[in-house]
């Protein structure tokens, strides 16, 4: 179990899910909600899982992190889009030792904390896992399930590793990575292909993707370009780990990625952390990415002004 007050900022599917597993291990968890916030503290908070369910009625859920207090560690699990609100919410849950944890998408995201409250306090997570949100207080654990956590440029702790084991301990596969980077670029080998080809392709889910032999074949040109730009940054991703992503990718059936879900609701695509800073760094490293580089152009036609 964690030591100390753990507070999720962003209580959608991943907030929601990892928040939840925690709790239900004895954690002091501290949830934000931007939407649900009634429905939490009369009906609870709710996991469906394959490996279990979990109701957790009177679940200490916040409108305000002014009134939620400092914590000991803090999961950040907004949309990357939302990161200019984490000015405001970060602060009031800060001690000399908090933790800042993001689990969000993308490129940036570590260095967006760090550069405001000091690297020292940032780790990074990637969720290797498929969930669905039913309502605003309950979600669906589909599949998968693995969280790898790195120290952001910082080597591996004890810190790091007390965090890992209350993960852990809460029925997560959970590892430290050793490269929190070169860990980023690999699931964005799934996250630019998958995420971006279910809007732009017009609203598919997964399996419309592989059913598609051209959907396919872009697929697997976009999940190279993504091994060839990480390539140029110094972080070697294999050849097979493509296959792999294909295959590991079939048994999810009628999955709807994360951008997907976003898309249909009308918000704000996560083009910058997800797209454009990938193909922004494609670039200035001169490699050639003209499959990223068409898919960050109907991104932008698609992904809404404002929402």
């Amino acid at each position: 179990m964690l030591a100390g007050r753990i507070g999720i900022i962003g209580s959608g599917s991943i907030g929601l899910y990892y928040g939840g597993r925690l709790l239900q291990a004895g954690n002091d968890v501290h949830f934000l909600m931007r939407s649900g916030l009634e429905a939490a503290r009369t009906k609870g908070l709710r996991i469906y899982s394959g490996g279990g369910d979990f109701h957790a009625q009177n679940p200490q859920v916040y409108v305000d992190t002014r009134t939620m207090g400092p914590c000991d560690l803090v999961v950040v699990a907004l949309k990357a889009t939302s990161n200019p609100a984490l000015e405001s919410l970060i602060p009031p849950l800060l001690k000399d030792d908090t933790i800042l944890l993001t689990l969000q998408n993308g490129l940036g995201n570590e260095e967006f904390l760090a550069e405001r409250w000091g690297e020292d306090r940032v780790l990074g997570g990637l969720c290797f896992v498929c969930l669905t949100r039913r309502d605003p207080v309950s979600v669906d654990h589909v599949g998968q399930g693995v969280l790898s956590i790195g120290e952001y440029r910082r080597p591996a702790s004890e810190r790091l590793q007390r965090v890992v084991d209350g993960f852990q301990e809460a029925g997560i596969k959970t590892y430290a990575g050793e490269n929190l980077a070169h860990e980023r670029w690999r699931k964005l080998v799934w996250n630019i292909p998958f995420n971006g080809l279910s809007v732009a392709a017009g609203g598919l889910t997964v399996d419309q993707i592989l059913a598609d032999p051209e959907l396919k074949q872009e697929t697997i040109r976009l999940m190279n370009e993504t091994r060839a730009i990480a390539e140029a940054e110094d972080h070697d991703i294999p050849a097979d780990f493509v296959d792999f992503q294909i295959k590991m990718t079939e048994p999810m059936g009628a999955y709807q990625p994360s951008t997907l879900v976003d898309w249909r609701a009308g918000r704000i695509l996560e083009l910058q952390a997800i797209w454009e800073e990938p193909l922004r760094r494609a670039e200035a490293l001169g490699v050639d990415t003209p499959s990223l580089r068409r898919l960050c152009e109907a991104l932008r036609k698609a992904s809404p002004k404002s929402a």
